[in-house]
């Protein structure tokens, strides 16, 4: 038990290193004696876990589509209109890229390596399947226009979630990603939700994001 722990303690401590790494330097410049260096696991060790950089960055792949997936099943709520858990979930994946340097680099490896090939596939392939099971709820309930295809739904939150995160990356301020989410939300709930129900998604989405904000500074300070 003890051998175990400690062989999961190493491999958690290369995973560490090597997401801090490959946000420094990026993923093509990095290397296995720089993450030993960085992690203080010897190159011996790291071997063991990692046979090569590219099995290594598909490990940061794997552990970051878990994290998005438990934070994903965290906002799943059959008891709440299945559109606000979609919303839910574009702010929380949003804000993990900001707080969670693992999730980061993994966004930024799937669009470098072929995602499909780690064991958890792709982060933007589970995205889809939650969204296209939740729209088909709300569809059921009433909650989005009766005509809406679940499928075409999901994808479009997936090319909207896509977009804002690189977006973002790209200015340098993924902090202000949820909030830039909001915005693209109030233009685009229109074209979703039937006209009765429009202000109340409005109000959701705009009233989520300040409770998530507030939650997200409160968390930073206990953690400071």
């Amino acid at each position: 038990m003890v051998r175990q722990l400690r062989a999961e303690a190493t491999r958690a401590a290369a995973l560490r290193a090597a997401a801090d790494l490959f946000l420094e330097v990026g993923h093509a410049n990095a290397t296995l004696s720089q993450v030993s260096a960085q992690s203080g696991v010897t190159k011996g060790a790291l071997y063991f876990h990692f046979a090569s950089k590219e099995e290594l960055a598909r490990a940061i792949v794997d552990e970051g589509h878990d994290r998005v997936s438990t934070a994903c099943a965290g906002l799943v709520d059959s008891r709440s209109p299945a559109l606000e858990s979609v919303i839910g979930i574009s702010y929380s994946v949003l804000e993990l890229a900001a707080s969670d340097p693992l999730v980061r680099v993994m966004y930024r490896l799937q669009m470098e390596i072929d995602g499909s090939d780690t064991a958890r596939g792709s982060v933007f392939g589970t995205w889809g399947n939650i969204f296209e099971h939740l729209f088909e709820r709300a569809i059921e309930h009433g909650d989005v226009a009766d005509h809406l295809d679940a499928g075409n739904a999901a994808l479009l939150v997936c090319e909207m979630l896509a977009g804002v995160l690189m977006v973002s990356e790209a200015q340098s301020r993924l902090e202000d990603a949820p909030s830039r989410m909001e915005k693209v939300w109030n233009t685009v709930l229109p074209s979703l939700v039937p006209a009765d129900k429009l202000a109340y998604f409005r109000e959701f989405a705009a009233r989520s994001l300040s409770s998530f904000v507030r939650e997200s500074i409160t968390s930073a300070s206990v953690t400071v």
